[in-house]
């Protein structure tokens, strides 16, 4: 990362390499098609917009503001500064006005984002203690690609799926009963569509795929104390051999039923579908950049 600032000596802090920022990026430039079709499914389901207008009379975007505010550590220049690096970029890089952005105190490794008309980001403790920079780099630009693509407001909806699903049912007199599971298995269907989209977004950012690798590495079952004792070659084998398993019928049908209800692919599958970008859409949409530049 061409950051000046960034620490010297720290064997996790970003590399110094020169960064590209992509003005005027639009997010169909690296959208999935995965999510580019979900969304369209999400959208034709009945009843829909009615769940998205209960969610904001019930002010869930406000509620979760307010609490994140009173409960977390805001990321400034003079808070978490390293973080606060990474946030600026990964907004000049993918071209979105730079959202607020905290620490939780939760030993689970996470981060999301909420928020409709201001988005926030949150990660937690735990992410932030498990990952080198350059790795919260990447986890911050995933965020940052929600954010680019327009996925805040549907996801703030998977996120809390049981309450829509009875607001619905309140709101329609009982229809939302027969809504409910449709939409249940549409959201997390979308949800996990749009984690490619965002990993997309998140590579744009750091602009290096090894950074990429590492983190799905990480989530997949990294841990503090064995960090040194971690592979990538053995890791990239593992991602081959995930691959592999969709050679027979049966095994495909498993994977279904095992992500059925699941708001992210395996970390397998979303090393896999980046590796696969990186080497013919992320190069092409590079090089039009560079042409433009």
């Amino acid at each position: 990362m061409s950051d000046p600032e960034a620490p010297a000596g720290d064997p996790k802090a970003p590399k110094k390499r020169k960064l590209r920022p992509l003005v005027g990026l639009d997010a169909e430039d690296f959208r999935h098609p995965s999510d580019a079709r979900a969304t369209d499914a999400l959208k034709r389901i009945p009843g829909l917009d009615r769940a998205l207008a209960k969610l904001l009379e019930y002010g869930l975007e406000r509620l979760y503001y307010v609490d994140n505010v009173a409960s977390n550590l805001r990321v400034t220049p003079k808070m978490f500064g390293r973080l606060h690096r990474s946030l600026t970029w990964a907004s000049k890089i993918l071209d979105v006005p730079e959202p607020e952005m905290y620490v939780t105190v939760d030993p689970i490794p996470n981060a999301f984002t909420y928020g409709h008309t201001k988005p926030f980001i949150t990660v937690t403790s735990g992410l932030v203690d498990m990952l080198g920079d350059e790795e919260l780099f990447f986890v911050i630009g995933h965020e940052m690609g929600h954010i680019k693509a327009g996925h805040v407001l549907y996801g703030t909806m998977a996120r809390n799926i049981a309450a829509v699903v009875q607001l619905l049912g309140q709101a329609t007199l009982g229809l939302g009963a027969l809504l409910g599971q449709g939409l249940v298995l549409a959201l997390y269907e979308w949800y996990r569509n749009a984690e490619l989209t965002a990993d997309r977004a998140a590579l744009l950012c750091v602009q290096d795929i090894e950074p990429a690798r590492s983190t799905f590495m990480r989530l997949a079952g990294g841990t503090t104390r064995l960090a040194g004792e971690m592979d990538r070659d053995e890791f990239l084998r593992q991602v081959a051999a995930y691959e592999d398993v969709d050679r027979s019928n049966l095994d495909k049908a498993y994977k279904v039923l095992l992500t059925l209800y699941r708001t992210h692919p395996f970390a397998m599958q979303r090393a896999k579908t980046l590796d696969t970008w990186h080497l013919d859409g992320y190069e092409d949409l590079m090089a039009r950049r560079a042409r433009i530049a």
